[in-house]
């Protein structure tokens, strides 16, 4: 077999085949019909020429029974495998079913955006990092991975494509003495010398693939194939912030280290990697986004046909009269006077003219009216987009481009970054009408403490304690003496403002007693229990101690005697013994 099928090819009768949306060097991938179940798949057809090798088809074979294994979100589902010895005499058709992802891939965001940021880029490579990582808990190794094999539908789902196919060609002998299998911008270093891969070898080409979604570039290029592959086996990945400076130095440290050219030196396998990823997201405290949406594809230009002039009946073609010196033809008719064509032809352009006035009308009113009806149909209606953990800014966008009004709350909240949507008044995929204001509830994160200046009122401070999203306390024994704060006012909270606490935790305001005097007047404590003395003179900024009891004490420990005594003017912090029973 020379060429892949074209168009309108039954396969294995039940997949017929569509237009082409990709073509590689391995295959070549069609839109699809399953007759059988009536549902659009992408039918991957394989290059003749492998096709042609026994030990490829069986490699095929196996690989599309492991892949379909893989049942993940983040993975292209593949759905059947087959060969079809009857669609072309030259040789068998070997093919795959897969799973159709309308969109476009990763390459077409970065062709089209370059850089994509580091919020960007972790929601990409979060979704890449899982679908390697469920691959390899199941032992498959995915050899090439690059943006050409991540897709993002248009609802912006992203699933990693072709498991295996490399492994396929390599191990049924495609990969011989000068031939490296694989794409040399993400090749591992021991791909390159060896020919082995591993996990750590997809490791190392999604390091890569993060290099370029930071930069807008990978980071090796050159005149050839090979020379781009041995770059990687004698030369370090270099940091991405050298030229994308967004990048943080922990982001940096990523990337070097997933892209080690000693493999025992990078994560060891992507669920190791997603776990680092993740933690870092926490860390730095990267806003959640959405996976950027594919650029719509071009429309293809429509091709117009030139009118050709048509010849008068009974004449061969359309011919010119000369004219006379007088403006004249040679006929003696006035050349271009449209008074002197004959009657039945003005008439007729009159007609045409009317007619065209008509059209133009009419094609008018069908335009009103189907705006209209457009508008009091589904044209005045929308969906709700998701915004449960996208960061401000990029849920206003959202509702923005679905024409809804945003209306923003915020709250606190111990789980969520400040800046981060909680919830909304309405759920996902909601049919609204345009224009309709939509509820957000956005966290404030932990509340603090706030700042209260001394000699601020105890009710005032409490309503500013509730308002920062804390509970007031006022302590009985919490006082301070203070000589800008009147009696009475708080002076102080416990703990400081600026303190970072959980929701409705309770803040403790702490009371002036006012200037502090000079001598204290020492009260009577006899009578009282020693508990209550020792408090007394703590409201007088006064130490208690407590002497021997008295040997015939009953056990009460009452104050039956005190020094000084009574009425005695002592320095403040002077220490008042007590006589208990």
């Amino acid at each position: 077999m020379n060429a892949p099928p074209t168009a309108g090819v039954l396969l294995d009768g039940r997949y017929l085949l569509g237009p082409v949306i990709a073509r590689g060097g391995m295959s070549v991938v069609y839109r699809g019909v399953d007759t059988r179940l009536d549902r659009p798949v992408a039918v991957k057809v394989m290059e003749p020429r492998l096709a042609a090798d026994p030990a490829f088809r069986a490699r095929v074979e196996r690989e599309a029974r492991t892949a379909a294994r893989i049942d993940h979100p983040a993975v292209v589902d593949v759905f059947d495998h087959g060969i079809d010895s009857r669609v072309d005499p030259d040789g068998p058709v070997v093919f795959l079913v897969m799973e159709l992802v309308d969109g476009g891939t990763l390459r077409d965001v970065i062709r089209a955006r370059g850089g994509l940021g580091v919020p960007a880029a972790f929601a990409v490579m979060d979704g890449v990092l899982s679908g390697l990582a469920e691959a390899h808990r199941l032992g498959m190794v995915h050899r090439d991975v690059k943006p050409e094999n991540v897709l993002i539908s248009t609802a912006r789902e992203l699933k990693v494509a072709d498991f295996g196919l490399v492994t396929a060609a390599a191990q049924a002998g495609q990969s011989h003495a000068g031939v490296i299998m694989g794409t040399a911008a993400y090749l591992s270093p021991e791909q390159v010398t060896t020919g082995a891969a591993d996990s750590r070898s997809d490791v190392y080409a999604a390091g890569v693939l993060l290099y370029e979604l930071l930069t807008g570039a990978p980071p090796y290029s050159g005149d050839t194939a090979l020379s781009v592959a041995y770059r990687h086996v004698n030369a370090d990945v270099p940091p991405p912030s050298l030229i994308a400076g967004d990048v943080p130095p922990e982001l940096d440290d990523l990337v070097v280290r997933a892209t080690r050219r000693d493999p025992s030196a990078r994560p060891v396998d992507a669920a190791a990697m997603l776990a680092e990823l993740r933690r870092l997201a926490v860390a730095l405290e990267v806003p959640r986004v959405p996976v950027p949406a594919p650029p719509p594809r071009p429309i293809e230009e429509q091709t117009t046909v030139p009118q050709v002039p048509m010849a008068a009946p009974g004449r061969s073609g359309t011919r010119a009269l000369p004219r006379s010196p007088q403006g004249h033809t040679m006929f003696g008719e006035p050349a271009d006077d449209a008074a002197a064509a004959p009657k039945h032809l003005r008439a007729r352009r009159r007609s045409r003219q009317v007619f065209a006035v008509w059209i133009a009308i009419v094609l008018v009113i069908a335009l009103v009216l189907g705006l209209g009806a457009w508008w009091l149909g589904s044209g005045r209606w929308t969906a709700m987009p998701a915004l449960v953990g996208l960061d401000r800014p990029a849920a206003e966008r959202a509702l923005s481009d679905a024409d809804l009004v945003p209306t923003v709350s915020t709250t606190f909240d111990d789980g969520v970054a400040a800046g981060v949507v909680l919830a909304t008044d309405q759920p996902p995929e909601a049919r609204l009408l345009r224009g309709t204001a939509v509820g957000v509830t956005v966290s404030s994160g932990r509340p603090t403490v706030p700042d209260i200046p001394p000699g601020t009122s105890v009710a005032d401070a409490e309503q500013a304690v509730r308002a920062a999203g804390l509970q007031p306390v006022q302590s009985t024994t919490a006082r301070d003496y203070s000589d800008t704060a009147p009696k009475g006012t708080v002076v102080r909270t416990q703990p400081a403002s600026g303190t970072a606490l959980p929701v409705d935790g309770p803040v403790t305001l702490v009371l002036s007693s006012g200037p502090q005097p000079t001598q204290v007047r020492v009260p009577l404590l006899v009578g009282l229990t020693y508990a209550e003395a020792k408090a007394e003179l703590a409201e007088r900024g006064l130490e208690a101690e407590e002497s021997e009891r008295l040997p015939f004490g009953l056990g009460s420990h009452n104050v039956v005697g005190q020094d000084p005594k009574a009425g005695t003017e002592v320095e403040p912090g002077s220490t008042i013994t007590l006589a208990t029973l």
